[in-house]
């Protein structure tokens, strides 16, 4: 008895191994030999894999065996882009009409407004503050006019006195000066026989818008005046500082 069980399970060992080896000719043949370990690890397949999605998009994976990406993250290997503001591409194009890549200026920034083409700024200048004056130009310098000399008789032929008056129509005041007098000696019949000249100090100081007269007793050598002659002072200058 003992060894007909154990020929029936001998035969059913055979009949097992039989049918395992000899699947259909159509390499379709399955065998369920259940889970068992590879002494070296994984082995990789030596045919051609063909990956089929299951249905629903959370288990959807890519050719490459990747699942894609959740919405608001970036895919592997890739470095978020930073927040782009307003007018910047996110994909790093080249807007239209050339130039580099970047944010445009936006919403939120702030800068120095263009000036038109063919304009200027004026400048701006400080008013002096309140209270002070501008300083006054300076004055200007002493001008002096000369009247028409008076002439009288001196106490000798030869000696002449003569009265000028002196208008300062200048800013500053004429502190000094010298006055010139041009004399000619006339003959008794009128001949005119030598102009002498001669100088005198100027009534200094002559203030400006002032007029001040005075009165020069004007004499030349007495041998130049004989008996029957006499002089006259048809001229005078004067030189101011």
């Amino acid at each position: 008895m003992r060894r007909q069980r154990s020929l029936l399970t001998v035969v059913a060992l055979c009949l097992g191994g039989a049918l395992t080896a000899c699947g259909g000719g159509d390499g379709e043949g399955y065998a369920a030999v259940g889970a068992g370990s590879s002494p070296n690890g994984p082995v990789a397949p030596s045919g051609t894999v063909t990956l089929i999605p299951l249905d629903g998009p959370s288990d959807q994976r890519t050719a490459s065996g990747t699942p894609p990406p959740r919405p608001g993250t970036s895919p592997p290997g890739t470095t978020p882009a930073a927040d782009a503001g307003p007018g910047s591409r996110p994909d790093g194009a080249t807007p239209p009409g050339g130039g580099s890549t970047g944010t445009s200026p936006g919403a939120g920034t702030s800068g120095p407004a263009p000036g038109r083409p063919g304009t200027t700024t004026p400048a701006t200048t400080t008013p002096p503050a309140p209270g002070t004056t501008s300083p006054a130009p300076p004055p200007a310098p002493a001008a002096l006019t000369l009247s028409t000399p008076t002439l009288a008789d001196g106490d000798e032929r030869w000696c002449e006195r003569v009265t000028v008056a002196f208008h300062n129509t200048g800013g500053s005041p004429a502190t000094s000066g010298t006055v010139t007098f041009a004399t000619h000696v006339i003959g008794a019949l009128g001949v005119d026989w030598a102009t002498l000249t001669s100088t005198q100090p100027l009534p200094a100081p002559i203030a400006a818008g002032t007029t001040r007269t005075q009165t020069y007793t004007v004499c030349v050598d007495s041998w130049r005046v004989p008996l029957g002659m006499h002089i006259d002072t048809k001229k005078v200058t004067a030189s101011w500082g």
